[in-house]
């Protein structure tokens, strides 16, 4: 493959047709070359943390007891699945005020359990999200695939990104026969989401859409409507460089018309325009996507599996990058996580939902860590002994 100079590209190409030209480089130094926003990687370092205890949490609330808790035993053989590098029971001694261990006589082994304010804010959790529009979510979402149509292992992968209940199989498609339907897919033991027949011709105004006409009904507003009829909101990382070629193709690419993604496509030849515009098209359909989420962030992986569904046949870390004034990308917690940037400031959403409020309180837990809590000399002989078999536990490990 031969190295294409950048000053090539430019007298060959339309400017409307590149955002960010890059040289050959692979994929991983992309990745490494972009800049980096200190806010969402402050946020990212609270947050792989978070995802750890989120994942422990579902596992303890997934054992059908009154009290449930899981062994330590069993969480240590998970240890590598789950990212905890220094063992289980070392990163459950790290959020004391929301795992609880304990020494069962009966079973002669430690286990562990939520505390009170843990399942508290569960229980809170589950209360937001009964109140959510998940309905209209998820009809949203199957409405952006060029089939109406959705692989129910992909829903499956971003159920709580989108403030979905656990159980939305029974709770939401099956209590809503009239708008969803399911059918059998080509593979074994997989099945399709459909929207119902009378949903095809439903229409949705996308949150960019809303976006536009609010800046063109503010009283200061200067924009000409052909200015921003087919924009996006741009908010670039602090102390990235913008130059004068940069912007004049950024301006280039906000003009640019495309169909939106709740639209329907028009099977059309493959002209350089046609391309362009199904990669704006694509911007677009990932911009929605994380609108739809509670917290605006998905992981890169989650989104892939949209791909075919959604007739995106490019790379998503490399459109997302390719678009850092809408997008942030961050690796931290051995996974790509992709953020709006619009929704965000100074690390908070913007325009918070109940479900975020009550996951903040849960952060609030993790960050907050082993502060205020009891100091060695005064722990009960309760404390003393659970740890001491978590560390024969983790000998014997």
């Amino acid at each position: 493959m031969q190295t294409i100079t950048i000053k090539t590209i430019l007298k060959h190409q339309n400017p409307c047709q590149i955002i960010c030209i890059r040289s050959k480089t692979s994929s991983a130094q992309y990745v490494a070359s972009r800049v980096r926003d200190p806010t969402f990687e402050k946020l990212m370092d609270k947050y792989k943390n978070l995802l750890k205890v989120i994942a422990i949490q579902d596992l303890i609330l997934a054992n059908p007891t009154n009290n449930p808790s899981v062994s330590l035993d069993f969480l240590s053989r998970l240890s590598q699945k789950l990212h905890l590098n220094r063992g289980a029971a070392s990163f459950l001694r790290k959020y004391p005020h929301i795992f609880h261990i304990f020494y069962n006589p009966n079973k002669s082994q430690p286990f562990c359990r939520l505390t009170d304010a843990a399942i508290d804010i569960s229980c809170q959790e589950a209360e937001a999200i009964n109140a959510l529009p998940v309905v209209d979510r998820l009809v949203r979402l199957l409405s952006m695939s060029t089939t109406k149509s959705l692989p129910l292992r992909a829903v499956f992968k971003v159920w709580k990104e989108l403030g979905l209940p656990n159980d939305f199989e029974d709770s939401i498609i099956s209590q809503n026969s009239h708008i969803f339907k399911f059918s059998a897919a080509h593979e074994l033991n997989t099945h399709i989401l459909n929207l119902t027949d009378e949903m095809h011709d439903k229409s949705f105004v996308s949150s960019v859409e809303n976006w536009r006409v609010m800046e063109c009904c503010k009283e200061d507003c200067t924009v000409d409507r052909t200015e921003i009829q087919y924009a996006f909101k741009h908010c670039y990382p602090p102390g990235m460089r913008l130059s004068k070629d940069f912007k004049t193709r950024v301006k280039e690419w906000q003009r640019f018309p495309y169909v939106g993604p709740y639209e329907e496509m028009e099977e059309k030849e493959r002209s350089k325009t046609r391309i362009m515009g199904l990669k704006k098209r694509a911007v677009a359909i990932v911009h929605e996507f994380l609108s739809l989420t509670v917290e605006r962030m998905v992981e890169v992986e989650k989104i892939s599996h949209f791909r075919k569904s959604f007739a995106i046949n490019l790379n998503i870390r490399d459109l997302v990058l390719d678009h850092p004034g809408i997008f942030y990308l961050s690796t931290k917690g051995k996974r790509d996580t992709v953020f709006l940037r619009e929704a965000y400031e100074r690390g908070c959403l913007i325009d918070p939902n109940p479900v975020y409020n009550v996951r903040r309180k849960l952060l609030d837990l993790v960050v907050l860590g082993r502060h205020s809590m009891l100091t060695n000399e005064s722990k009960s002989v309760e404390i003393c002994e659970t740890e001491k078999a978590c560390l024969q536990d983790e000998n014997k490990g």
